[in-house]
């Protein structure tokens, strides 16, 4: 019989909150103010970080904050496109935005329910700083907070998914990872050499969910990709019954 789990770490951006709209935003009221017509939609998808976390957990590039990262990133997107003269205070604002996300509207409520049961905690590639900022804004009740900044790594390197691990006190089969994407499972696998459990879809609120629709970590029924005895479970914590 497998053992229980006592713990549940988070996916953050996409999982728990909306960050697409807000990083968007303000990228076009930058724009707006300098005067730039630019495809901003090119602009987000052209600013990519995940080069740079290679680089770094490569030993290519020294350690560097998500902060440092996305600055970096930006500043290369926005090159692509022929924008090199944004201020420092422009790209603060850019990369900030970050600290100040919107939770999907079932997050809150559905977090809350899960601490009862369970220790939770984020496992973000987020900077430890950053991580705090947002679960101030979002009003999101971690127990603990846990980034890739305490391993120094970034995921998917398996230094990041030991140590929380490790922090947490707990054996890895104890250990839920929650995220909006399968391959963040699969990941934390390879880096755990262990058998993940996971939900590895939003935990989608209530009847009246459509695919795609939104929803974090769920209010009404959950319904898991992988079902099973800690899936049931933890779609009786979140249940109305247990509000």
């Amino acid at each position: 019989m497998p053992p229980e789990v006592h713990a549940l770490l988070f996916d953050t951006y996409g999982t728990v909150v909306d960050w697409r709209p807000a990083v968007l935003a303000a990228l076009v009221e930058v724009g707006r103010a300098r005067g730039l017509t630019v495809d901003w939609e090119q602009v987000l998808a052209d600013w990519e970080p995940r080069p740079i976390q290679d680089r770094v957990n490569a030993g290519a590039l020294p350690w560097m904050t998500m902060e440092q990262i996305h600055r970096r990133a930006a500043t290369e997107a926005l090159a692509r496109h022929g924008v090199t003269d944004l201020s420092p205070e422009d790209l603060d604002r850019l990369v900030h935005v970050r600290w100040a996300l919107p939770p999907w509207p079932d997050s809150v409520p559905g977090l809350t329910r899960l601490k009862r049961r369970y220790v939770i905690s984020p496992l973000s590639n987020a900077s430890f700083a950053g991580m705090v900022r947002l679960a101030k804004f979002a009003g999101l009740p971690w127990d603990c907070i846990i980034t890739a900044e305490n391993a120094r790594r970034y995921k998917p390197a398996p230094e990041v998914y030991r140590t929380a691990v490790a922090l947490l006190g707990l054996p890895a089969g104890q250990v839920m990872l929650v995220a909006a994407q399968l391959r963040s499972a699969r990941r934390a696998e390879r880096g755990l050499a262990h058998r993940v459990r996971a939900a590895t879809h939003r935990v989608r609120a209530g009847p009246d969910h459509r695919p795609g629709a939104g929803g974090g970590v769920g209010r009404g029924g959950a319904r898991l990709r992988r079902p099973g005895r800690e899936a049931r479970r933890l779609s009786a914590a979140l249940s109305p019954r247990s509000a």
